[in-house]
C-alpha cells in the first residue's frame, strides 16, 4: 500500500508521496539517484506529486495547480563548446528568470559557444522525458549549475524525469547534488 502525505508547502494537488516510495512516477535515473540518498536521510525531504502530463510546461502547470512561478524551477541542458569539445551540463533557475546562457554559462565554462542542447540530445543523454528533465539523477560527471535564488528557496518544484509528475524539495538539496555549484547571476 502506498501512503499519501498531504504536507506540500504550496499548490493544489490531490496527493503527495515521499518520492522514493513512488518509483513509478519517476524516470529511472531519478529513482536510482533517490535510492542512493536513503542512507543519508535526504530522500525523505523529497516529495512527488502525480499530475496531468498535458500541463507539464511551466506556465500551464502553474495555472492548473496554483503553484507560484517563484517556487517553480526549470532545469535546462546546455552544450558548451571549447576547442572542438562539447561539455553537457545542466542549469537550474526559477521560472521567473532565464538562464544567461550567452554570458554567465559560456564564461563559467570558458567556452567559445554555449547553447541549449537539442531536445533529442537532452532526452537521450539524461534518460528523462522532455518537459520533465531534472537535476536529480543527471549523468555521472555532468556539471550542475544552480542559481543562488534556487538554492536559497525553502522549497522548489522541479521535474521528476517524467512529464506526468513533479518533485518538491528544499532548494538547498539541489546545491548538494553531485557536481553542483551555486552560481550568482546564473539567471536574470
Amino acid at each position: 500500500m502506498i501512503r499519501s502525505s498531504p504536507a506540500v508547502p504550496f499548490g493544489r494537488f490531490d496527493a503527495s508521496w515521499p518520492a522514493a516510495s513512488r518509483p513509478d512516477l519517476l524516470a529511472e535515473p531519478v529513482a536510482t539517484a533517490l535510492g542512493q540518498w536513503g542512507g543519508a536521510g535526504l530522500a525523505e525531504s523529497v516529495l512527488v506529486v502525480d499530475t496531468d502530463p498535458e500541463v507539464a510546461d511551466t506556465a500551464a502547470f502553474s495555472a492548473a495547480y496554483d503553484v507560484p512561478l517563484d517556487v517553480s524551477a526549470n532545469c535546462v541542458v546546455i552544450a558548451a563548446k571549447r576547442g572542438g569539445v562539447v561539455t553537457h551540463a545542466a542549469c537550474v533557475a526559477l521560472a521567473t528568470t532565464r538562464v544567461d546562457v550567452n554570458s554567465a554559462v559560456r564564461k563559467h565554462f570558458g567556452a567559445r559557444k554555449a547553447s541549449f542542447a537539442p531536445m533529442d540530445t537532452a532526452v537521450a543523454e539524461t534518460g528523462m522525458e522532455y518537459g520533465g528533465i531534472t537535476p536529480v539523477g543527471l549523468p555521472e560527471g555532468w556539471p550542475l549549475l544552480v542559481d543562488e535564488a534556487v538554492a536559497a528557496a525553502p522549497f522548489v518544484l522541479i521535474g521528476s524525469g517524467k512529464r506526468r509528475s513533479k518533485l518538491i524539495l528544499p532548494g538547498a538539496l539541489l546545491a548538494r547534488l553531485p557536481n553542483a555549484e551555486v552560481v550568482a547571476g546564473l539567471a536574470g
